[in-house]
């Protein structure tokens, strides 16, 4: 089970994906009606060019600004850090950890496969995450 590909977690993903002119409050409730913790933004090119989530969402409102005129472009969190469908989970929690983000999302030669999050993962390879952080801070 700690070997699975990210391919394997996506596959037949249907990820939330909507364009940077698109506003806030659009992006918000589709995370709402899909019960989605992310939207991948693209560009004309139909490319990912950022990542809206949650804490977006929120830091978007305490800066006063308006969900119903404020663009995606404006509000989300620009070139995220990727992973390609042929990494393993392990490489993706890796990632998430070191990084301090919850969600990651899957593209392949500008091709977007998906999205994992930490809840995509089963309990052998949090496991393993666990016990590689607590080597590594014994090392230290």
């Amino acid at each position: 089970m700690t070997n699975r590909t990210i391919a394997d977690i996506v596959a037949d993903q249907n990820p939330l994906v909507l364009a940077a002119h698109e506003t806030v409050q659009e992006a918000c409730k589709c995370m709402c009606e899909r019960r989605a913790g992310s939207v991948l933004v693209i560009d004309d090119q139909r490319r990912l060019s950022g990542i809206f989530t949650g804490r977006d969402a929120v830091r978007t409102f305490a800066e006063g600004k308006v969900a119903a005129v404020t663009t995606l472009a404006q509000a989300m969190t620009p070139n995220p850090t990727t992973i390609t469908p042929e990494s393993r989970a392990i490489d993706a929690l890796r990632a998430m950890n070191d990084g301090g983000f919850r969600h990651l999302p899957v593209v392949e030669n500008g091709r977007i496969w998906g999205i994992v999050s930490r809840g995509d993962f089963k309990g052998m390879e949090i496991d393993r995450l666990d016990e590689e952080t607590q080597l590594w801070e014994c090392i230290r």
